[in-house]
């Protein structure tokens, strides 16, 4: 890309070697501080900088404070810190942030400060840094599973940067497309940066028309995926493929298959966990010094409402004693053993396993939240897709059937993966290894409990959300579901998976009450994965269909 005339540059800081960044550090100090020497004498009253010269050095000590803030490496956290202050000292304010911690709904207490991480943890903040450029508040939630944050960059990387069938900037602009079906902001805005850093046109950025016909042709497919993945047909595949000189390869299309489903998900994560705007980026900071009561009115226009409205219990809920919340812990457990001792002693028939299944997933349609309501998409993320009115609906709704998708005849093990490796060399192995993870992700603990075996509550939990996309496993007693999965679960499990936007703070806070918030963090990676796993064997199997 050009350089523009005095535009900071941030290469360099990624390296592992301090005495590069300590040299990339040298210069962007050197040009921040010579811009704001160079305006400091026009900045108003405020001590904000003239409105000509704000936002390029607004962008500057927004990153800095991202950096002082949220590096792994403490020499950039503590020159970032020192370039801050020498801003400052010119008479032009700096910015403070927004909010407190990665999460809306965790306090900022209970997850890992960046600089207090032991080796494991400094090795992965290092690895994420290293690669994103920064280090992300995705990242610093999803660390509560080091085993599981691992293989996700090391997935997402290989997406991302690696070589692959699409171009950088396609990988980027799909990604924004992706996030934009859930009015993700959070993803969008990330991609956005990304897009324009690896060379993409921004001219993209002002609406999905105005992408190369290529791009826009993936919309449809976006929008099921994200919504109906059911509704996939072998049809759809083949107007991709065919489409005379903005045809897609199967190779490209496997690599946009998995970028979608990557992000339909991850948008998931980022609702389902709250996750904080990033320090730097819009919502995330301000320049506004704090008022008495710890914010001020421009803050509240700008979505932030202060530490003792976030992380207050949520309004109008009825509080909950520790002693009930304990009883509900001890009352799952001991669903667990009774449902333990009914398997060792009988076994339902298959035509009984059926038809619990086909009851609950037709009770899944009737699972919806009491603050459930249409969401409109805001004009700056809904110009990335097309059809802003098309979205999550039930399957048997208005009268029509979808048939049963049974994993004994299409399964990710058996078909997905093969087809994946074959057509994008690798990613089906980084895939499978991600899906293990999470699925067989235990510390055999249940909130104050030790010694717990869990692999029946996962396994429920992961098949009950394969059960709302019509999937069954033949082999699985679907009563199971509706024993150990109570109704204010099903409500957050339903929304963080099928309308992840509408996720609430409430909702979060309801189900698991005495559980601990790693452990919630925990639900949300098995949400993650099985979803993606859901939209790639619909998308997958439409492509094998295709090529049978």
């Amino acid at each position: 890309m050009e350089e523009r005339e005095g535009e900071v540059r941030w290469d360099g800081l990624c390296s592992r070697d301090a005495a590069a960044r300590a040299a990339a550090l040298d210069t962007i100090g050197q040009a921040v501080l010579r811009r704001a020497e160079s305006i400091a004498p026009g900045a108003a009253a405020d001590g904000l900088p003239a409105p000509a010269a704000r936002d390029g050095l607004g962008e500057a000590l927004a990153r800095l404070l991202m950096l002082s803030k949220r590096c792994p490496f403490p020499d950039v956290r503590e020159k970032s810190e020192a370039i801050l202050s020498g801003v400052q000292e010119l008479g032009i304010r700096i910015p403070r942030p927004l909010g407190h911690g990665p999460s809306r709904f965790i306090p900022e207490k209970e997850t890992i400060r960046v600089g207090s991480e032991d080796a494991t943890m400094h090795t992965l903040f290092a690895d994420s840094f290293a690669t994103l450029g920064r280090l992300d508040n995705v990242t610093l939630v999803m660390v509560f599973h080091p085993q599981y944050l691992e293989s996700f960059l090391k997935t997402q990387h290989y997406l991302l940067q690696m070589d692959g069938p699409l171009p950088l900037h396609y990988r980027h602009y799909i990604g924004i497309m992706a996030a934009a079906r859930h009015q993700c902001s959070y993803l969008v805005n990330l991609h956005v940066n990304d897009f324009l850093h690896v060379g993409g046109d921004p001219k993209w950025l002002n609406g999905l028309e105005n992408a190369p016909q290529k791009l826009q042709n993936l919309g449809e497919l976006n929008k099921m995926l994200a919504h109906r993945p059911w509704l996939i047909t072998k049809e759809h595949i083949e107007q991709l493929l065919k489409t005379e000189e903005n045809s897609w390869s199967l190779a490209e299309l496997i690599h946009a298959v998995v970028l979608l489903t990557h992000y339909h998900s991850l948008a998931s994560f980022t609702f389902g966990c709250g996750i904080s705007p990033e320090i730097d980026c819009e919502g995330g900071h301000t320049f506004r010094p704090p008022s008495v009561s710890n914010y001020c009115i421009c803050d509240i226009t700008n979505g932030y409402h202060g530490v003792e409205e976030i992380h207050a219990s949520p309004a109008g809920s009825i509080p909950v004693s520790s002693t009930e919340s304990v009883c509900e812990v001890e009352a799952l457990m001991e669903k667990m053993k009774q449902l333990q001792e009914c398997r060792d002693e009988e076994e339902a028939s298959q035509e009984e396993m059926a038809t619990r299944f086909e009851r609950e997933k037709r009770e899944s349609m009737f699972v919806c939240s009491s603050e459930d309501e249409e969401s409109a998409a805001t004009r700056d993320v809904s110009r990335h897709f097309e059809d802003t009115s098309y979205g999550y609906k039930d399957f048997s709704r208005h009268g029509m059937h979808v048939p049963t998708f049974r994993v004994q005849d299409y399964s990710w093990e058996d078909h997905g993966y093969s087809l994946v490796n074959r057509l994008y060399p690798d990613v089906g192995q980084l895939l499978d290894e991600k899906f293990h993870i999470a699925y067989n992700l235990t510390y055999n603990t249940m909130a104050m409990h030790k010694d717990v075996d869990t692999s029946m509550l996962r396994r429920a939990i992961w098949n009950y959300i394969h059960c709302m996309f019509g999937i069954r496993y033949d082999d699985y007693d679907y009563g199971e579901i509706n024993q150990l999965l109570d109704r204010s679960f099903k409500v957050y499990i339903k929304t963080v998976v099928c309308t992840p936007e509408k996720t609430t703070k409430r909702m979060y806070d309801s189900f698991w009450r005495q559980f601990e918030h790693s452990e919630k963090v925990h639900v949300n990676l098995l949400l993650v994965e099985a979803r993606m796993q859901a939209e790639l064997l619909y998308a997958l199997r439409a492509i094998t269909r295709y090529m049978t």
